[in-house]
């Protein structure tokens, strides 16, 4: 097919080879592989990032502060002690412009305010200054009256609801449940399932939950059904738990229902284009979704759905689009890891560090360059960002998404 949109994948698949220490971390002659090529990676990205860094973008996906959130990968997963201060307070150096540029408008984690809140509470707290974490925290939770509250909000992960309360469940992740106030995700996970519900009996939809983004019904990860009923079956709130596990089952009935003959999932209903295998649209964003509900709801068809996913991610995920996060290498890598911790089969850790093999020849093969080539979720600094999660894979999960 001249117009696929991914390399032939040239690894065979997993034959019971040694991939784990007797402590759960990777087998060392492996990570000492992966070690090298952070570092590789790393001198290079510091290097681009002055030459190529967009002043103006202090998000997460493109911005300053993903490198940010990258240093804090660093900082909490690599390197001697010397070397992880140095990584945190470079953290810090990159969410200073960040903290005074916020938007005021976009209220995401991803590409919006959230998202910087965030991940300075996080640094800052980490650094002792516990002061400035509690401002950001604070900030951070007075978005929630703007995120229930306008109509026009998207409910999705990228710009919406669902990536606002992926912030605040960062937040929680590293300094505690009690960081955030329980009625913050409360109020805005009432609003997400009202808006569900308002637009899925408007529509006449068969299911309880409906949700567009510019009037289009999305289905993937970043910007669809499976980001957002991921992210509602990880709130735990007594007061709300019922009605998502009520709701949100038939919903991914209806997503079940929507599978191509290859295994893969449409980027929007009623769409027959199957070349579209990333994070953002596709089988690997839609694998946590499958997961989580499997772990929730123990219906064997959601596991079977999360491992054809699997299988169609590792025939079809090494993209020509590059190695990133979005939409790359490294960012579908994440669905293999995410069934190794479903299902402890270790064919999946195997292929998650074929995938990393693939990250180490990063630049050698063809793949497009991306606009914002050192960015975390187009660009290495993502990549990197697997490559550190992937030395101790029983922690890893997709950055700011999976819990």
């Amino acid at each position: 097919m001249s117009n696929r949109r991914e390399f032939s994948n040239p690894y065979p698949d997993y034959h019971g080879e040694k991939l784990l220490d007797d402590a759960g971390k990777m087998d060392e002659a492996f990570a000492e592989k992966v070690r090298c090529s952070i570092q590789d990676l790393m001198t290079r990205l510091q290097g681009g990032i002055r030459q190529t860094i967009k002043k103006d973008d202090y998000s997460i996906y493109t911005g300053q502060t993903g490198f940010a959130l990258l240093f804090l990968q660093l900082y909490e997963k690599f390197g001697h002690a010397e070397e992880r201060q140095h990584f945190l307070e470079t953290a810090a150096v990159y969410l200073k412009p960040a903290l005074k540029h916020l938007k005021s408008g976009v209220h995401s984690f991803l590409c919006g305010d959230a998202g910087v809140l965030a991940v300075a509470a996080v640094v800052h707290a980490k650094l002792g200054d516990s002061k400035t974490s509690k401002e950001c925290v604070e900030r951070l939770e007075s978005l929630q009256e703007h995120v229930c509250k306008d109509r026009k909000m998207p409910n999705e992960h990228l710009y919406g609801r669902a990536g606002y309360l992926a912030a605040v469940m960062f937040v929680q992740k590293h300094l505690g449940a009690d960081s955030i106030k329980k009625e913050v995700i409360v109020s805005v996970t009432k609003a997400i399932l009202y808006s569900g519900k308002t637009l899925s009996q408007k529509e006449k939809w068969q299911h309880p939950l409906m949700y567009s983004w510019y009037d289009q019904y999305y289905l993937g990860a970043a910007h669809g059904l499976a980001g957002i009923f991921y992210t509602l079956l990880l709130v735990k709130e007594p007061e709300v738990r019922p009605h998502i596990e009520s709701l949100v089952q038939p919903c991914i009935d209806f997503m079940l229902s929507l599978r191509f003959p290859s295994g893969n999932y449409p980027a929007v209903v009623g769409d027959s284009d199957d070349r579209l295998v990333h994070w953002c649209h596709g089988a690997p964003g839609w694998v946590a979704m499958f997961a989580l509900a499997y772990q929730t709801y123990k219906k064997k068809e959601y596991l079977d759905a999360a491992e054809e996913c699997g299988n169609v991610v590792w025939k079809r995920g090494l993209l020509k689009k590059g190695y990133g996060l979005c939409h790359g290498a490294a960012g579908n890598a994440y669905a293999f890891l995410t069934l190794f911790h479903l299902t402890h089969d270790k064919k999946y850790l195997y292929r998650a560090c074929k995938f990393a093999e693939w990250c180490f020849d990063y630049g050698k093969h063809g793949c497009r360059i991306p606009d914002t080539p050192f960015s975390m979720f187009e660009g290495m600094a993502g990549t990197i960002y697997f490559l550190v999660d992937l030395l101790d894979p029983m922690s890893a999960r997709f950055p700011c998404f999976e819990y």
